[in-house]
């Protein structure tokens, strides 16, 4: 099988993301039209979205900004709602150890939802990909561009659109985390933080100020994170020749099965 050039993996990765992107442009145009409806200057709105680039907790952020909260209870907030993304890179991971520390950031600030979700289904496809960081690199940008591009539309024009927020457009967010979440709920650590998560939520909805939802969070990736821990040390046990599996449960290769060696030979594309 050939190796796939840095472009052709770049495309791919754009390609797959594309019914992602196109759900997302609704949560941007919301995202800007709300900004115009809180103290925060148009500048302010488009900037969160160039160095946040997380929609809920941008959405999160202008809500609590416009009931005129202290810094201190945003930025933690804002910091759980995101914790999310550890298990994100806890399971890719994997695949991008072998990468310079620039590249590692770089995709770490581009992963979204979106992007786990098409990146990690890649990577269980083709787990010794060697220009996969280039197809995780297609999928991050794209995702990034869209996301200014809709939070810019929003901004200038959402104001012409007052009833926008009121279309039902909301529940595309519900309906693309459910599409995220059910697969990978195959996975223990996933199923186990997904149901912890749930449930803490129906119990603690009636907790002033929403933080039903920071606990909801703050468990579920606690009791994930603990279920990863005891997976991986139990495979660790488990297997004579001391491989593992990925960090979330997928039968995925670490750098120890030649990944590294691979990029390398086909250009070290770093």
């Amino acid at each position: 099988m050939p190796v796939p050039s840095r472009a052709t993996s770049f495309v791919a990765g754009v390609r797959d993301t594309v019914p992602m992107i196109v759900g997302a442009a609704p949560f941007g145009l919301i995202f800007g039209a709300l900004v115009a409806t809180t103290p925060l200057a148009t500048w302010h709105g488009q900037l969160m979205s160039l160095a946040v680039f997380a929609g809920s907790s941008q959405f999160i952020a202008a809500g609590l900004f416009a009931t005129g909260v202290g810094y201190v209870v945003l930025w933690a907030t804002t910091l759980i709602v995101n914790l999310r993304h550890m298990l994100y890179a806890a399971n890719l991971l994997p695949h991008v150890r072998h990468l310079n520390l620039r590249w590692r950031a770089l995709l770490g600030f581009l992963l979204t939802d979106e992007t786990f979700a098409v990146t990690s289904s890649h990577f269980h496809r083709q787990p010794d990909d060697p220009m996969g960081h280039w197809y995780f690199l297609g999928s991050g940008l794209s995702m990034y561009i869209n996301w200014q591009i809709w939070t810019l539309a929003g901004l200038l024009f959402g104001a012409a659109f007052p009833r926008l927020q009121t279309l039902g457009l909301d529940f595309a967010m519900v309906a693309t985390f459910i599409a995220i979440i059910v697969p990978q709920m195959a996975r223990m650590p996933w199923a186990i933080a997904t149901v912890v998560a749930g449930a803490s939520a129906y119990l603690c909805q009636g907790l002033p100020y929403k933080l039903g939802l920071l606990v909801a969070v703050t468990l579920g990736i606690a009791a994930g994170m603990l279920a990863l821990h005891a997976k991986r040390r139990d495979g660790g046990r488990a297997s004579p020749n001391g491989k593992r599996g990925d960090s979330l449960g997928a039968n995925t290769p670490d750098d120890r099965t030649g990944l590294r060696s691979q990029d390398a030979s086909a250009g070290g594309a770093k």
